[in-house]
């Protein structure tokens, strides 16, 4: 798959600034498209979902002004981080896209940020998320999960501080499942441009698996190195797999998401959640 359009979502909060600078970069590498959408907050939905809810919201003028303001202010000021990291990074700002040509636009609505994220994702090789400090040992922001259950893509989630670099060495999760299939198939690109790549496979099924994942990156022209482990009773396979990539000096970890049903993972955890909710390396994955 090549990466040609990149949709990256603007909260304007903590999560941004990772997800802008990595977007921007892979835009530069792969002479991408690159849209930076920003949904601000529908006053209108707010106060009829708030009724809907039993709660009585404020009918205020002032009130209502305020709150348009600051996501006023919000939208304008993470636009101008966006024209600014598009101009660091050499790409031309255009009103709309021109095939083969690599710049960025910026797009604005409003509403239910996670639907509208998920559902504009769906028309791009790869969406951009951020992290924020926020959900640090939480599961996953609502956007993510939208985005990984409802728009069909790849997901690239950003920590909140951008690394140094990204994709030099690169650690894929690997449990022989059609998710992590998916997942290795749709990180070609970036697996063929990487220094180094390290197959991590945790418990003894995966191992003939995990050489016949080799193998097929081979004729990729991708070397990679495999690492099978045992499983440790006392570590989650989420926490082992993100100790392993740290370990290999991994600055990019690739796995499948959500192998099991995601109200199973709800339920009873998962390595999916773990993996999310630990990790500060920057993730691809991809359900």
């Amino acid at each position: 798959m090549a990466i040609k359009t990149i949709l990256t979502g603007l909260s304007g909060g903590t999560a941004s600034k990772g997800a802008l600078e990595l977007a921007c970069r892979l835009a530069t590498q792969f002479g991408a498209h690159l849209e930076a959408l920003h949904v601000g907050l529908d006053v209108e939905e707010l106060m009829l979902s708030a009724g809907a809810s039993g709660f009585a919201m404020p009918v205020d003028g002032r009130w209502i002004d305020e709150i348009t303001a600051d996501a006023t202010a919000t939208a304008e000021k993470i636009k101008t981080a966006f024209t600014e990291a598009a101009g660091r990074h050499g790409l031309p700002v255009r009103a709309a896209p021109e095939p083969g040509k690599p710049g960025a636009m910026w797009r604005a609505e409003t509403g239910d940020a996670p639907v509208i994220v998920a559902q504009r994702g769906r028309f791009f090789d790869l969406v951009v998320l951020g992290r924020s400090d926020r959900v640090v040992d939480k599961p996953h922001s609502d956007a993510i999960e939208q985005t990984l259950l409802q728009s069909g893509r790849p997901v690239l989630i950003a920590p909140a501080e951008p690394p140094a670099t990204l994709g030099e060495v690169i650690a894929i999760g690997w449990n022989g499942s059609v998710e992590a299939v998916r997942a290795v198939a749709i990180a070609l690109p970036l697996l063929q441009k990487a220094r180094q790549t390290f197959i991590i496979a945790i418990g003894e099924d995966d191992g003939d698996s995990a050489e016949s994942i080799r193998g097929y990156l081979r004729m990729h022209g991708v070397e990679a190195t495999v690492r099978n482990m045992l499983k440790m009773p006392a570590v989650g396979p989420g926490g082992q797999l993100l100790s392993a990539a740290r370990e290999e000096g991994a600055d990019l970890l690739v796995m499948g998401a959500y192998g099991h049903a995601p109200w199973r993972e709800a339920l009873f955890g998962g390595t999916t959640r773990e993996v999310v909710g630990m990790s500060l390396l920057p993730l691809l994955i991809t359900h």
